[in-house]
């Protein structure tokens, strides 16, 4: 199952395959650490000698996100199911799971969390009528963007030129043919994206061969990745930018293999709005084969 499969109704909150809100027996009154900026480590210093600071980098801390106001509504004398169901699907885990909410008609967001805290109110009355109030969850991600639920995927390869219209020189005298035969199409080497958050975006890069020492180039920045290796036909050097891991064929790393040209991994984003990127190879690696494949989410604060 897909991250938000199950959101379909404005409410709707997601967590795993479990669906809260409208056409189930949990529903929600408030979402709070969902919309409000995420807490911020700020590297500001103030001046020694002057009024004022030194601007620093603001680094947003996980995000907090809790649904307030629970209200469970069963069958008389099933409210002890529900919420055994609802335990499960918020267990205490070491991973994230996609946290998908919709809050109305606009699209729904996807961000990766644990559930940290359930708290259900027990009473003998309540739980004999099938009605339960005064819940909570509460969530936690470690990465504090939202993301667009759908992955978008460019691909580009590497600069070829047009063949160009064939004379039939081999066939006689110069001419042309009807209909005119313009050859394969080429390639620029560029790709374009577009990422319609308002968050810098980690995109995840692959290198498919045969090429030798490929690379991707942020044109306006002139930030790079580029790797000093020999490709082969069927090999696929992944890297992948959130989490800074550079591995051939999904088993050995090959970090090391960043030339001097490179930027840290964790730091090649796409901001906010359309980015033009560049496929570049060693000179003379020009296979038609060869290609990079970038995969990211839009991003949003």
């Amino acid at each position: 199952m897909a991250a938000g499969d199950l959101v379909t109704l404005p409410g709707h909150v997601q967590y795993g395959e479990l669906l809260l809100g409208p056409g189930t027996p949990v529903r929600w009154q408030t979402l709070t650490g969902w919309e409000e900026s995420p807490a911020l480590d700020s590297g500001t210093v103030n001046r020694a000698d002057a009024h004022g600071a030194f601007p620093g980098r603001l680094l947003a801390q996980p995000r907090t996100i809790t649904l307030d106001g629970l209200v469970l509504r069963t069958e008389p004398g099933a409210m002890s199911a529900a919420v055994r169901t609802l335990a499960a699907g918020t267990a205490l885990r070491d991973d994230e799971l996609p946290l998908v909410i919709k809050v109305d008609q606009g699209e729904a967001l996807v961000s990766f969390a644990r559930c940290i805290r359930r708290a259900v109110p027990v009473g003998t009355s309540g739980y004999a009528l099938g009605v339960a109030t005064g819940g909570a969850l509460q969530f936690e991600a470690s990465d504090p963007r939202r993301y667009a639920r759908s992955e978008q995927q460019v691909e580009a390869r590497l600069p070829a030129p047009e063949l160009g219209l064939d004379w039939h020189t081999a066939l006689g005298p110069e001419r042309l043919d009807w209909p005119l035969d313009f050859g394969q199409p080429g390639a620029t080497g560029g790709m374009t994206v577009f990422n319609t958050g308002d968050a810098p975006a980690n995109p995840v890069i692959e290198f498919r061969g045969p090429v030798a020492r490929p690379s991707l180039t942020n044109i306006r920045t002139g930030d790079a990745l580029e790797y000093d290796l020999a490709l082969d036909a069927g090999d696929v050097l992944r890297v992948d930018t959130k989490t800074g891991a550079v591995t051939l064929n999904n088993t050995a790393s090959r970090l090391y293999t960043a030339t001097s040209r490179s930027v840290p991994e964790q730091t090649f984003t796409l901001a906010p709005g359309e980015t033009q990127l560049a496929v570049r190879a060693a000179p003379g690696s020009s296979d038609p084969r060869a290609s990079a494949l970038l995969r990211y989410r839009s991003a949003y604060w």
